[in-house]
């Protein structure tokens, strides 16, 4: 079984604190596109978010951040901690152009490690990636020790799989599979691309 989590709590100050999940994108909204990629590949989806009360999700689950100022790693182990599952997909509310075909690949890499992550030219995804639940205690020490950056678990003593540009290449040859839409020039972006996809 393998779950996959929403990670939604950021403030999006850059984004004139709009809620990036609700963005609309094409007839949808950003978040219905991600779910629908995610529900191919996860048999649980559900979202975290540290405003849980204003999360439009419909009819999906949403567990409230457990440590609010422990920033995405916060998040991170909020999501293991509330998964049914012993695997979960774990990923950025922002992430317009994820794709069913890699999330497979990413879970399928992530079955035997604790933790697959991809690697582009732009370094490390983790808010695109794959953790166990063993990840738990190793998360919980770096918050105990106000350690947020989630890229210092993989310097732990875990089982890392990383998905490499070479690999990714076969999944994102033009490289917006990891492309975050943190501004309105980004979100701007996002929709042209989006429009010349429709063509």
């Amino acid at each position: 079984m393998t779950a996959a989590a929403i990670l939604a709590g950021g403030r999006a100050t850059r984004l004139d604190e709009r809620d990036k999940s609700s963005l609309a994108f094409g007839s949808e909204r950003l978040l219905d596109r991600q779910v629908a990629a995610l529900r191919r590949v996860a048999d649980h989806v559900f979202i975290v978010s540290s405003r849980h009360e204003r999360q439009a999700a419909g009819d999906l689950p949403v567990v409230a951040d457990a440590f609010p100022g422990g920033g995405v790693l916060g998040g991170l182990y909020t999501a293991l901690q509330a998964s049914p599952a012993p695997q979960t997909l774990v990923v950025a509310c922002d992430l317009p152009f994820l794709t069913t075909t890699f999330l497979r690949h990413l879970a399928e890499t992530g079955r035997d490690a604790d933790i697959a992550i991809p690697r582009s030219a732009d370094g490390y995804q983790p808010l695109c990636a794959s953790y166990s639940r063993t990840c738990l205690p190793v998360i919980r020490r770096q918050l105990d020790d106000g350690r947020l950056k989630v890229v210092d678990l993989l310097q732990q003593g875990l089982r890392v799989r990383e998905i490499g540009p070479d690999d990714l290449a076969r999944f994102d040859p033009e490289g917006w599979l990891f492309f975050n839409v943190n501004t309105l020039e980004d979100y701007a972006r996002a929709l042209n691309k989006l429009s010349r996809q429709n063509r």
